[in-house]
């Protein structure tokens, strides 16, 4: 490497980690393997596992294989090179220029607005459930539906405004919950079928899936749905005692929890519920509830693990929220954004106007969501169209190693590179496949054309802020990847 590139990625480094010094450095290495974990198990995509019927584990395995550990394996070598606050923003930003680091963080930052905007819809779901039979019409009113988004969010923005010292709690209680609850799930179909309730059990059963779209559109949402997120804890590494060094070990022991939780939870789930009648909100509780159904304590048991599980998501929004309101920080750091959204807390260090920004946008979303469909086909809007541009920022991370400037140290070896293609070739096949519904939608082809339209038109307003934000600084820093 030439050493006009030495210095740049030095630089790059020194002028980031300046920025960060104002951040409290409070994530250590258990924190971040909960991290890990938690931004990783999503319940919703044991629906949507749930799907593919007996052909799940045969997908499981293809999609640990070919996307889950190339991910965790470029995620680590990213990270080792560059352990910046912004995570794979600042990876992109400096591997592709300003303008594919903008794209990349803001395709991140609109992921998780619409991610936790389906909050008031899973929570009301959940309800209905510990509630019992009735109270179900909670899952469907729509003005329980807004006051419950509204309160969560504000908690939600509270909970970023503190900051880590007290939002890294919630997240490993959430964790440590989550895998509790999945363990339960999990024990149970062994359990009912030692009892003789349930006639047969099969957790490894292999099966071949069909050779349709359908199947297809199924894999692709286990494989970058459910198996993404190694990478969304590196935007706290400004926020970490020691990110270079603690990351990848958070990482190789994350990988083998999320495998057990996905395989075993989905068998479980399938020996309760038919792929045609699983709840895609609301997958793990359905289950608990068929799964204990008869039991003398299921009144007790039931309720508190999906209450449980409930801690998933409140937990899982939150850490996700925090991270974004660090995206358009980091963005201000680096003159692509305003100066507005750096602006601290003087006691917390946390970005209080972009929590501020955030918490309203997100309330925008989950409202607009909703008109003119129902509940399921908006939360499935919200799911995968949050995901589809999650999809656009991960083609930038598995093309890093491949495709980065050659003067930058973002390279990998020959078998990075391979890992990285596949993870690259899945991650298309998932975004390109958005607009197929796994469930039924009022109108297929007007799903899909909103589906297209919101990944493209989002994508335009990025440019038209990113060159409005460069004419507006006179194209002082334009093309300039270290400028600050």
């Amino acid at each position: 490497m030439s050493t006009a590139a030495g210095l740049e990625i030095h630089a790059t480094s020194n002028a980031t980690k300046s920025s960060s010094e104002a951040l409290r450095k409070e994530l250590g290495f258990t924190d971040l393997v909960f991290a890990c974990v938690l931004m990783v198990v999503i319940p919703d995509f044991y629906g949507t596992a749930v799907k593919a019927g007996p052909a799940h584990l045969f997908f499981w395995i293809l999609a640990l294989v070919f996307f889950f550990l190339p991910q965790a394996l470029v995620v680590s070598h990213l990270n080792r090179k560059l352990p910046l606050e912004g995570g794979l923003y600042e990876w992109a930003r400096y591997a592709f220029g300003d303008l594919a680091g903008f794209l990349v963080a803001w395709n991140l930052w609109l992921y998780v607005v619409l991610y936790v905007a389906s909050i008031g819809l899973v929570t009301t779901n959940y309800l209905a459930y510990v509630l019992g039979s009735d109270f179900a019409w909670i899952a469907s009113n729509r003005k329980v539906l807004l006051v419950v988004t509204l309160i969560i969010v504000g908690g939600l923005m509270l909970l970023a405004h503190v900051g880590l010292r007290v939002g890294k709690w919630v997240t490993n209680a959430g964790s440590l919950l989550t895998i509790l609850t999945i363990t339960v799930l999990i024990a149970l179909p062994f359990v009912r079928h030692a009892q003789g309730t349930l006639a047969e059990y099969h957790p490894f059963k292999l099966a071949l899936p069909a050779a349709n779209l359908f199947s297809l559109s199924v894999f692709s949402k286990m494989t970058f749905g459910a198996l993404c997120g190694l990478e969304y804890a590196a935007i706290f590494s400004g926020e970490s005692r020691s990110p270079a060094r603690h990351f990848p070990r958070a990482i190789l022991l994350a990988v083998p929890i999320v495998a057990v939780l996905y395989i075993l939870g989905t068998s479980a789930i399938l020996a309760f519920v038919p792929p045609d009648s699983v709840d895609l909100i609301g997958p793990i509780p359905q289950a608990l509830q068929i799964g204990f159904a008869g039991v003398t304590a299921a009144r007790v048991i039931v309720p508190v693990a999906i209450l449980l599980l409930l801690t998933n998501y409140l937990s899982s929004f939150a850490l996700n929220f925090a991270a974004n309101t660090r995206l358009p920080m980091v963005a201000g750091w680096d003159h692509l954004l305003p100066a507005w959204f750096t602006r601290l807390d003087p006691k917390f260090r946390t970005p209080v106007n972009s929590i501020l920004f955030l918490g309203a946008i997100t309330v925008f979303a989950s409202l607009t969501v909703l008109i003119g469909v129902h509940e399921q086909e908006a939360f499935q809007m919200l799911q995968i169209w949050g995901f589809a541009f999650y999809g656009l920022a991960y083609l930038a991370l598995f093309a890093i190693p491949v495709f980065a400037k050659r003067d930058a140290r973002l390279r990998s070896g020959i078998t990075l590179k391979i890992a990285s293609l596949c993870g690259l070739a899945l991650t298309l096949l998932f975004v390109v496949l958005s607009i197929v519904p796994i469930v039924d939608v009022s109108d297929r082809t007007a799903y899909a054309v909103k589906t297209i339209s919101v990944l493209a038109g989002a994508n335009v307003l990025a440019l038209v802020l990113f060159y409005g934000q460069r004419r507006n600084r006179g194209g002082a820093t334009a093309g300039n990847p270290i400028a600050r």
